[in-house]
């Protein structure tokens, strides 16, 4: 589902926007370029927890691997 929405964007963006959507509309070029965004702040942020996860030098072995295997869960879902 879509939904329209009104977003002001810098000029450069824009003009990134219109050089690389090919045949697609701007909108469609949006869309992935901000899915891919989020993506990548999803991993960020699963990066920053594992590190605390593992900095405290409390996670034994199958406490690793439990979150090894909750974080693969949750990008298989995406």
């Amino acid at each position: 589902m879509r939904i329209a929405k009104s977003f002001t964007i810098e000029r450069d963006i824009n003009s990134y926007v219109e050089e690389t959507k090919g045949d697609r509309s701007a909108s469609d070029r949006v869309n992935e370029l901000l899915r891919h965004a989020i993506v990548q702040e999803q991993y960020r942020k699963l990066e920053i927890e594992a590190a605390e996860f593992f900095a405290d030098g409390k996670a034994d072995d199958s406490e690793a691997e439990a979150f090894r295997k909750a974080s693969l869960r949750t990008f298989s879902r995406d």
